[in-house]
């Protein structure tokens, strides 16, 4: 019988780089702002990007084939998809010779699935706001005009429900739920309507379908300004929660900007924040309408 002491069994040892990747990720999850503040100061932010770069943007229309248009958006890992329905109802009567985009407001899904901050449940605040937004610029904009939407005065025109869901979240959900609107907007096709006057009815076509009238293509550009000296463009959804100011610049297809908006205390110091948003919108707008003409 051997006297040997049994051999212990060697314990493998975390290479360097795992050991620095968990400590990098620890320091992440309980100094946010502090990690932040690290690769801002080296001129770079934690997904590789500097202050003033975008993230990679592609647009896929027409993925739901059960739909009269839709729209498939990638902002970085941000995933939109967009589905418009129609349906025919009565005009409102105070326009009786104008349609109508939907009957309350486009909806947006902020599913569980998407994100850890998202609970499963009704819509939250942040679907609702998303959703209010988007109304608001479709309507001030005129994108539809609804009177494009009437079939017969008085009597019918089309409804459109604007379905948004976000499939994955990373941040600037509203930048990339805009796109996926206007894009499946120039996407969707409505079959021809008859409308017999004597049955007052309306029939559709099953084959002859025309393009939906967009009068107005407006995009959103979302900055947020950090430590009051930082701007960083289309910021992620680990960066959103340590600005201080969000600053959003809409623009139309003539690189005009419809509307500016700022949440939070605002830049303090430099006055020239928003003229460089601006200025970055309609730059930023030029490789947008070649992502919306090559679909």
């Amino acid at each position: 019988m051997s006297t040997d002491s049994p051999k212990a069994t060697p314990i493998p040892i975390p290479s360097t780089s795992t050991s620095s990747k968990l400590d990098a990720q620890t320091f992440q999850r309980l100094h946010p702002r502090a990690y932040l503040e690290r690769f801002l100061s080296e001129g770079i932010r934690p997904d590789g990007r500097e202050c003033n770069t975008w993230r990679d943007v592609s647009l896929n229309s027409g993925s739901i084939s059960t739909a009269e248009g839709s729209a498939l958006v990638r902002l970085g890992n941000t995933t939109i998809v967009c589905g418009i329905k129609a349906e025919i109802a009565e005009p409102d009567l105070d326009r009786p010779e104008h349609g109508f985009i939907g009957i309350v407001v486009p909806n947006v899904d902020l599913p569980a699935i998407c994100s850890p901050k998202f609970k499963p449940g009704p819509p939250g605040e942040e679907a609702q706001v998303l959703s209010e937004r988007i109304n608001s610029i479709l309507i001030q904009a005129d994108v539809v005009p609804t009177a494009s939407l009437c079939i017969h005065p008085e009597k019918a025109c089309w409804v459109l429900y604007i379905d948004i869901t976000c499939i994955n979240y990373d941040g600037n959900a509203f930048d990339a739920c805009l796109l996926a609107t206007i894009a499946a907007l120039r996407a969707t096709h409505l079959p021809k309507p008859t409308f017999d006057e004597e049955t007052e009815r309306v029939t559709c076509s099953r084959t002859e379908k025309a393009p939906l009238q967009v009068k107005c293509t407006p995009l959103s550009f979302t900055f947020g300004v950090f430590d009051s000296k930082h701007l960083l463009y289309d910021p992620t959804a680990f960066e959103e929660p340590l600005i201080e100011t969000s600053i959003t610049v809409i623009t139309d297809e003539k690189k005009q900007v419809l509307s500016s908006s700022q949440l939070g205390l605002g830049p303090r110091g430099d006055s020239t924040v928003l003229e460089r948003c601006m200025s970055a919108a309609k730059e930023r707008r030029t490789v947008l309408e070649k992502v919306l003409n090559e679909t």
